[in-house]
């Protein structure tokens, strides 16, 4: 299913900042509430990803022995960062998951799917060698069994605490040009600068230190764009009602200085005529359309 590669992306991307970052186990819970409430708006599928995450954890150094052992001469930390958790990942639903729910093909493939969207040139062959290796050693159970997924309970929308978010579109005027500041994260796509709002910080407010602090800029707020609501899990507040209020923002045209942090790769000046020809989210599409709507009404 779709959703649940979305939801493996996911997982890939926390796992990538907490081995790149080196950050301690006991940070991962915070590092995939982000990540999901990023980039799996509305996803209901947090329980999986939050599971999933969280078990390549604490099968990590039975599953690194058996990297090790399959893939004689590729040490542990000579394979790169993507490749070497895609391999946690699929060996830990392999080894440990429930065959009723993920059979070893269906974890097989959708590893090597993973590695095809964000590994190397070979990354997929690699993964395929050695999960395939693995898979032939344990006796290659459940050739024949079919996947059973369970229905996701009904949420009771209106009885969820509610989380404030900001976004916004960046624009600049440039040699009589649109141009928009737009960041890149790891699962391919320009997207919209946004953040969390800190405590007693009025939206106008948070915006404006957000892209600051994201990509350097200061900016003015020219006007609301408009509102989005998704679902997400915290883990200890359990699922709660994210709404992010996108604004536009004018910047000087300058360079874009990225914030090391949450799974962004890269920053961007656009001109809008190119923007069509980007990878993006629906949702990023229809704030930068009405930003150049009111732009263009406005010069």
């Amino acid at each position: 299913m779709a959703h649940r590669h979305l939801s493996r992306s996911i997982v890939l991307q926390s796992l990538f900042e907490w081995d790149f970052r080196k950050l301690p186990d006991d940070t991962i819970a915070d590092v995939v509430t982000r990540d999901i409430s990023e980039y799996g708006p509305g996803l209901e599928d947090d329980a999986f990803i939050l599971t999933l995450t969280t078990d390549v954890l604490r099968h990590r150094t039975v599953v690194d022995d058996i990297i090790t052992k399959a893939a004689p001469d590729w040490p542990l930390e000579k394979i790169n960062v993507v490749d070497r958790n895609i391999l946690r990942m699929g060996l830990t639903e392999l080894l440990f998951g429930d065959r009723t729910q993920v059979p070893p093909k269906v974890a097989i493939n959708e590893s090597i799917e993973l590695a095809k969207a964000f590994g190397g040139e070979n990354s997929s062959k690699f993964i395929n060698g050695v999960l395939g290796a693995v898979y032939k050693e344990i006796g290659e159970p459940g050739k024949d069994e079919v996947s059973k997924r369970k229905k996701d309970e009904p949420v009771d929308i209106e009885s969820l605490p509610i989380e404030k978010k900001v976004g916004a579109v960046v624009y600049a005027l440039h040699e009589g040009m649109i141009y928009l500041a737009l960041v890149h994260d790891i699962f391919g796509y320009w997207t919209l600068s946004k953040g969390s709002l800190e405590a007693e910080e009025t939206p106008e407010d948070g915006i404006v230190r957000d892209i600051q602090e994201e990509i350097g800029l200061p900016i003015a707020v020219k006007t609301v764009l408009g509102e989005n609501e998704y679902i997400a899990s915290h883990p200890e507040k359990g699922k709660i009602r994210k709404q992010v209020t996108y604004f536009l923002g004018e910047a000087p045209f300058q360079t874009l200085l990225l914030e090391q942090k949450d799974g962004l790769t890269d920053a961007k000046w656009f001109p809008v005529t190119e923007v069509p020809n980007l990878t993006t989210y629906d949702d990023t599409v229809a704030m930068i359309q009405k930003s150049v709507e009111f732009i263009t009404s406005q010069n």
